[in-house]
């Protein structure tokens, strides 16, 4: 087995490539008989079957002793030093109605620290790559977050709290607080794309509650690599288990993140 991290890098642009095919094959074939609920407003389809598998059968090809957290099926968590983080379609419910955002989003982690992340718009060709302490590439040529400077010309990304509807009052409040202050706010409903579109300086900010960790493992390290933070509602760095995370450039991080306090202090503190 080869561990030099250009065979990681290669290995998941390769499982990317081949899930993206998987996934635009099969776009607006996608009946109600293809559709299982998860739970509310949350679904799959054999499609992100599919494409989980092609990525986990590439990556095990490749490196037959490294552990998955998967969506769909393996949640190892295992005691290699090895394991990749998966999502095969970050946008199931657009993928289902023919909505034109969603990815392939493929992180590995080392010891618990993320080398790798990779994100695949198979719809515009637009891979998105970073290396623990190698920048951020956007089809292999280098990104940064943009120079913005303030909250009031920055555009910010966000979901809405599918799995936590109980705190949509609040996050309803943060909304208004944060939109009242900047350019304008987007939902597109591909928290991967969201995070890898800050890194290459196409918008400013994200925030979001309950997110999984395959939601948002490769674009974080995608974005710190691009000169952005991440964090969680807190400050600290425990996004990946809490599911909550306020992903900025620079220069607009910190406002973010007294917005969310502002509003979920107390509620959710991390």
């Amino acid at each position: 087995m080869n561990n030099n991290k250009h065979d990681f890098l290669g290995t998941a642009f390769r499982a990317a490539i081949l899930a993206g095919e998987l996934i635009q094959n099969n776009i607006g074939r996608i009946s109600e008989n293809d559709i299982d609920v998860k739970q509310a407003s949350d679904f799959v389809t054999h499609i992100d079957r599919g494409s989980e598998q092609i990525i986990i059968n590439t990556i095990r090809a490749q490196f037959p002793g490294h552990h998955f957290l998967t969506e769909e099926s393996l949640k190892q968590e295992g005691a290699g030093e090895y394991r990749w983080i998966i999502d095969p379609l970050d946008g199931t419910t657009n993928y289902i109605h023919g909505y034109p955002v969603f990815s392939v989003s493929i992180a590995l982690e080392l010891n618990r620290d993320i080398i790798l992340g990779l994100i695949y718009d198979p719809l515009r060709g637009d891979i998105f790559t970073a290396e623990k302490g190698g920048g951020a590439f956007l089809n292999g040529k280098p990104v940064r977050v943009s120079n913005r400077t303030d909250m009031a010309n920055s555009l910010i990304s966000t979901g809405f709290p599918f799995r936590k509807r109980n705190l949509i009052d609040e996050y309803l409040k943060l909304f208004k607080n944060i939109f009242c202050r900047v350019s304008d706010i987007r939902r597109a409903g591909s928290a991967a794309l969201d995070l890898a579109y800050i890194a290459s300086g196409r918008c400013e900010g994200f925030f979001e509650i309950a997110l999984s960790p395959w939601d948002i493992a490769a674009g974080s390290l995608i974005i710190k690599e691009a000169g952005g933070i991440a964090t969680d509602f807190g400050g600290g760095s425990d996004y990946l288990s809490t599911g909550n995370i306020i992903a900025a450039i620079p220069a607009i991080h910190g406002e973010m993140l007294k917005e969310v306090k502002g509003v979920f202090a107390g509620i959710i503190d991390k």
